[in-house]
């Protein structure tokens, strides 16, 4: 696995970021923000935005959610998707 994993992150992120919601977000702060970063994705808890934000390569990030994929759903299609 170790082949997945991003370099470690570094204490900050620029100020430049474009976060951005799931669009299942219900407005309380209770989901996860990401923004391109270089090659990586950066992903926060938006109720901690000053921690340092885990980043990973978009074939990490792609595993992942495709993990998290009902089984038979099609995530690219109209089937039911956990994340938009």
């Amino acid at each position: 696995m170790s082949d997945r994993c991003a370099p470690p992150p570094s204490p900050t992120t620029p100020s430049t970021a474009s976060w951005r919601r799931s669009s299942r977000s219900t407005g309380m702060n209770n989901c996860v923000e990401t923004a391109p970063f270089g090659a990586l994705l950066a992903v926060r808890d938006s109720k901690d935005v000053d921690r340092p934000p885990l980043r990973f390569s978009a074939a990490a990030w792609s595993t992942f959610v495709t993990g998290l994929t009902p089984r038979g759903a099609d995530p690219h299609g109209t089937g039911p998707h956990p994340i938009s």
